[in-house]
């Protein structure tokens, strides 16, 4: 038994769609990170599908650029939050434009 392309096509949107809910809605850095990890991830299922339809290794190639990609933006964001964490004592958005002062 097969699962069609589409149904982890379908998969991937909506992950990706909540992904990107969370991201505008959500006020909370750590959030926001999660959010931006979901919409990766949803990327990564796409590539996977596609490279598994098509018996091609390019897509997994991608994969493993995304991961790497994903991988130095958690580094960062992490070292960021921690900054903020320890300067003002809050993790909102809105008060991350008071880290230039």
């Amino acid at each position: 038994m097969i699962v069609p392309v589409s149904y982890y096509l379908v998969l991937s949107g909506v992950l990706f769609g909540l992904g990107v809910v969370a991201f505008i809605f959500k006020r909370n850095v750590i959030t926001i990170f999660m959010s931006i990890e979901l919409m990766l991830n949803a990327v990564n299922l796409a590539f996977v599908a596609f490279a598994r339809a098509h018996r091609q290794l390019d897509g997994l190639v991608f994969v493993f650029f995304v991961i790497v990609v994903a991988a130095a933006e958690a580094a960062v964001g992490l070292a960021i939050v921690i900054m903020m964490a320890q300067n003002r004592e809050s993790l909102n958005v809105e008060r991350v434009d008071q880290l230039k002062f």
